[in-house]
């Protein structure tokens, strides 16, 4: 006999056997173990794991309980759960044949009827009527075409009256969901942002918003609090840039939201740019939308492709921006500063592949350093760097080229009355670029400036606002860590200059769509340079991300976010995969 039970506090399944003797046992604890995440083994007769673990490795337990003829319960939580369980395996199968459940006429009708403001654009129209067939699905559409809108009619659409939304988003995110909230439905209720303690958040929680925004990094934080009040209510889950989830179990945020994903009534994913590594990054999103579907790095994109809707940036109209791929070479002395650090790192490279190629993610640290060297030398001046005679007849020339080459090009673009936006990875090469631009009103956003008013000269708020409206500021230094997502610039930027970039696909192509975006004139040029020095790691990263995008355009059907040859709050360090270790190794081998 076993026993299923659902362990609310820790949003786990418990499965408990009468005999722990028999041959059933022992080989279903061997089962859990090889297919589940995050098993562990109790005691003799009892076997935890995280709810939507158990539910992905359900099949195999049921053929060992058919195989073996257990008998077995559960108590009423799991019982329900499990009903929910099936009832979203039958949609997923019913959307796998293509079924919908309204037609785009009937969706528009309903919408009306509820107060929906917004008339949805085509392209929206095909995407919510899709996703409203599905009690889980994904919205994949470009940035500016309208995500947020689609996720607040799938809302308005399919909510009761008492039915919640939490929606995880980025903290530069919050914004632009009151915003389309007051747009779309400006009767509704308002978004409560849960910030603050668990104390904090637990008040919150006391007055019962309806509509809920919580940033990925506190909600592991205040998880159980979270949880306890959505698990009393019908609720509805949005993630707003999914592709945060990406490391899964393993990761903070991927484990916090995963120990929820049973909850939900309704489940959305959001993301413009969902496997900025490899196909690998879709697993977990897929574990949050359908838990009880197991899939791996081989199935997943054939079992995302049913569920997710997308609008191009062809089908909305947007010419390709213009890609140019810039030469700089390094001075003598950073080029000699370069290579001795280079051979050093090979050296490093290779003792950790003739010992443990598992160790190679250590390597990340090696790949900041020389994208360090190539752009701007002087970042390692106050770091623990025992080259120190070399580092100061590089400091000698002053900036370094890629720097003075960025800045030239910055001078000549605003002498022509240009705007432009100028990324990079380092905070320090941030402000050096801003300082040396002060006079053409340059300004800078980094993760070290703070959300807030427009009236607070400081915020990144009053920053955006100043170099949108203010005719003196030609040029905004940024990183696209920070500043990579929620911010609309097309309107008055139409060049980008990029000192660096890192292997993150995700942050090159959503810093790119500052200011390439719907809305964008279609006889505007819209300019992307990338500045490179040769024989560097910048060589490196461009081949990195060229595979990458190539990738994601190939698994979402969509050419125009493709990097062609003519034309082109997570650390660097820890951002890498395997494949981008394994041809920094390449660059340093000289191959």
């Amino acid at each position: 006999m076993l026993y299923i039970k659902y362990l609310a506090d820790k949003h786990a399944a418990q499965i408990i056997t009468d005999n722990e003797q028999h041959i059933s046992w022992h080989e279903l604890c061997r089962s859990c173990k090889e297919n589940g995440e995050d098993v562990s083994i109790d005691t003799s007769n009892s076997i935890t794991m995280p709810w939507w673990s158990f539910l992905s490795i359900r099949p195999s337990i049921n053929r060992i309980i058919k195989k073996h003829k257990i008998k077995f319960s559960a108590d009423e939580e799991a019982t329900r759960l499990l009903k929910l369980s099936l009832s979203r395996e039958k949609w997923y199968k019913n959307a796998n044949a293509g079924q919908l459940q309204y037609s785009e006429e009937e969706v528009s009708r309903i919408l009306k009827e509820r107060g929906f403001q917004r008339t949805l654009t085509p392209q929206q129209l095909r995407n919510v009527t899709k996703l409203v067939s599905l009690p889980a699905g994904a919205t994949f559409s470009v940035p500016g075409a309208g995500k947020t809108t689609e996720a607040l009619a799938l809302y308005c659409l399919k909510k009761e009256e008492d039915t919640r939304l939490l929606i995880v988003a980025p903290k530069n995110a919050f914004a632009a969901w009151e915003e389309t909230l007051e747009a779309c439905l400006p009767d509704g209720p308002r978004v409560v942002r849960l910030r603050g303690g668990s104390r904090v958040v637990n008040q919150l929680l006391k007055e019962k918003p309806k509509i809920m925004v919580i940033t990925y990094q506190q909600l592991p934080n205040v998880l159980n609090e979270v949880a306890s009040y959505l698990s009393t209510v019908p609720f509805f889950m949005f993630l707003d840039e999914s592709h945060r989830i990406k490391r899964g179990n393993s990761g903070v945020y991927g484990r916090a939201v995963l120990s929820l994903a049973h909850l939900p009534d309704q489940k959305l994913i959001m993301s413009g740019t969902p496997l900025p590594n490899s196909t690998e990054d879709l697993i977990p999103q897929f574990n949050f939308l359908y838990p009880e579907i197991k899939v791996d790095k081989d199935t997943v994109v054939d079992h995302i492709r049913p569920i997710y809707v997308r609008t191009t940036k062809n089908e909305l109209g947007l010419p390709l921006p213009k890609y140019h791929f810039t030469s700089v070479q390094m001075s003598p002395a950073q080029r000699r500063l370069y290579d001795l650090m280079r051979s050093e790192e090979l050296r490093q490279a290779e003792i950790l592949l003739a010992r443990d190629r598992n160790r190679l993610r250590t390597m990340g640290r090696s790949a900041l350093r020389l994208l360090q060297v190539a752009s701007n030398p002087s970042l390692l001046a106050n770091s623990d760097f025992k080259h120190h005679e070399l580092l100061k007849d590089v400091l000698l020339e002053g900036d370094s080229p890629k720097i003075n080459y960025v800045c030239a090009r910055a001078r000549h673009l605003a002498s022509q009355g240009e705007k432009v936006i100028i990324w990079s990875t380092f905070v320090e090469s941030i402000e050096q670029i801003s300082s040396r631009l002060s006079d053409l009103g340059a300004d800078y956003i980094h993760g070290g400036v703070d959300s807030g008013s427009e009236d607070d000269s400081d915020t990144r708020e009053a920053k955006i606002k100043r170099f949108q409206d203010d005719s003196n500021c030609y040029v905004l230094v940024a990183n696209p860590a920070a500043a990579g997502e929620g911010i609309s610039l097309h309107k008055v930027c139409h060049h980008a200059i990029y000192l660096d970039r890192s292997y993150n696909a995700a942050h090159f192509l959503q810093s790119v769509d500052r200011i390439h975006r719907l809305g964008l004139d279609p006889d505007i040029e819209t300019n992307v340079e990338i500045v490179i020095s040769p024989d560097s790691v910048d060589e490196s990263v461009a081949r990195r991300l060229e595979t990458k995008i190539h990738k994601m355009s190939e698994v979402l059907n969509d050419p125009s976010i493709m990097i062609e040859p003519e034309y082109a709050d997570e650390e660097i360090d820890s951002g890498l995969s395997k494949q981008d270790i394994l041809d920094f190794i390449k660059h340093l081998r000289g191959e």
